[in-house]
């Protein structure tokens, strides 16, 4: 008889969601939680704040057995470093220790693997307003400090990390990690300053799990762009290849080697920046490398050869040649694929795919559901162009959708949906916040059921 055809996704292959604290738990000033620079941001008009989000602080077994039936062995989301430290210093505060000590202990009794950020773009204002957040050297300390306080706690339950979400967004967003630049400073050289901090910062984070939670693996994470020259032009051609050099392959090769790649340095001798180095830092950076690599991917975009670009990310624009989300992001299952052939022709190292999906404005039908066969099509054309990559010898380890449950955009939007989950509230009125189920839960539940077999 002939065998049977063996899936080339492997048994222990991580499927699940993903999100982030303060995305999803709302008790914004609950049980001794200070304050972020997400709870200080402004709120633009028809937006939410996070104050409640979708109450997962409240509800988080509700949504985790939700997770159990969809068959999820992994959920990825994030620590609120205000919960541990309110105000980034001081004493941890033992009922944010609690919560999460809840949390984990329920998901794993669900079968259910964590998958932990340190650091998901919610630094305490404290921190912000003293320090100038990652400008400063001190911050990196105590984001070391934090970073042992939830090893030292959570051994044994937590076994995948990640240090930081989408690190690459540093260099053109610092102040997502609480860091604006003084008005006498040059703005590029500022960024490339808060850059090494953060690369520093994630390589003590990396020594401490090592020392602490040695059974543990620790991941660095971008945010995957596929980028396409817009035309056949060799400059054009050129022009992509420093894009992604920025973009993605310098954290990559920080994240996997361990040291500044040339087409930086260089760079930065050009422009007369000169990176903060202190003792030590370049071997630290050397020997703490990561067990694995993770991105999120949503979209790809094409760049152009541009003589006058401000931007330190130089020639980026839309692809003109493909659909496009309501919120314009271009819909481009193939630029996965060659992501993860791409990441992993350079590393060779397992690569887990931790953010993938699309935003719908959705509202639920007169059956109590959402028929969502887009999000089914987005999410299975990706799944799809995920596997023939592997088939190709790529080793992925595990597939996380952005979401789950629905959850607040990163700008406040409740109706820009994520979830195989309704959650009902919307931008200005909470309603009750119950849970329905999407026609999508049902065939991302078969999906793991068959482990991608069927889709």
């Amino acid at each position: 008889m002939p065998s049977q055809r063996q899936s080339i996704i492997p048994d222990n292959f991580l499927w699940g969601g993903a999100v982030t604290s303060f995305q999803t738990e709302g008790a914004w000033n609950e049980d001794g939680k200070g304050l972020s620079i997400v709870d200080a941001r402004p709120i633009p008009e028809g937006h939410s704040d996070w104050k409640v989000a979708v109450d997962f602080y409240h509800r988080y077994k509700e949504d985790i057995a939700l997770f159990k039936e969809l068959g999820f062995t992994a959920y990825r989301t994030s620590i609120a470093w205000t919960r541990i430290f309110p105000d980034g210093e001081g004493e941890p505060n033992e009922a944010g220790l609690a919560f999460y000590d809840a949390v984990f202990d329920e998901l794993r009794a669900n079968g259910i693997e964590p998958v932990i950020t340190l650091y998901h773009f919610d630094l305490p204002l404290a921190l912000a307003k003293k320090y100038n957040g990652f400008a400063s050297r001190k911050v990196v300390d105590l984001f070391e400090r934090y970073a042992r306080t939830v090893f030292e706690r959570y051994r044994g339950k937590v076994n995948y990390w990640l240090t930081f979400n989408e690190q690459n967004l540093v260099l053109e967003n610092p102040h997502l990690w609480g860091a604006i630049c003084p008005d006498d400073e040059d703005p590029e050289a500022f960024a490339y300053r808060v850059c090494h901090h953060v690369f520093i910062a994630h390589a003590k984070a990396v020594k401490a799990l090592r020392e602490i939670a040695p059974e543990a693996k620790i991941g660095g994470m971008v945010t995957y762009l596929t980028t396409y020259p817009a035309t056949c032009q060799p400059e054009d051609a050129l022009a992509n290849v420093q894009a992604k050099e920025l973009l993605s392959d310098f954290f990559f090769d920080m994240f996997a080697r361990g040291a500044y790649p040339r087409y930086v340095t260089n760079r930065l001798e050009k422009k007369g920046i000169r990176l903060p180095l202190e003792a030590d830092d370049e071997e630290l950076l050397r020997t703490q490398t990561v067990d694995f690599l993770s991105f999120s991917y949503y979209q790809s975009q094409i760049v152009r050869h541009q003589e006058y670009d401000e931007r330190i990310i130089r020639g980026l624009e839309p692809n003109p040649h493909l659909p496009k989300t309501k919120w314009g992001w271009a819909i481009d299952p193939i630029g996965l694929r060659l992501a993860l052939k791409d990441v992993y022709a350079r590393y060779q190292m397992p690569i887990f795919i931790t953010e993938n999906g699309i935003g719908l404005e959705e509202e639920l039908n007169e059956n109590g559901t959402v028929e969502d066969d887009e999000r089914i099509d987005y999410l299975r054309r990706h799944i799809e162009q995920m596997k023939m990559a592997m088939e190709e010898g790529v080793e992925v380890i595990g597939y996380l959708m952005w979401g789950a449950t629905d959850l607040l955009s990163s700008q406040g939007e409740m109706r820009k949906r994520y979830g195989v989950i309704f959650v009902n509230r919307d931008d200005q009125n909470l309603r009750d916040l119950k849970r329905y189920k999407k026609k999508s839960f049902y065939w991302f539940q078969r999906v793991i059921r068959t482990n991608g077999e069927e889709l």
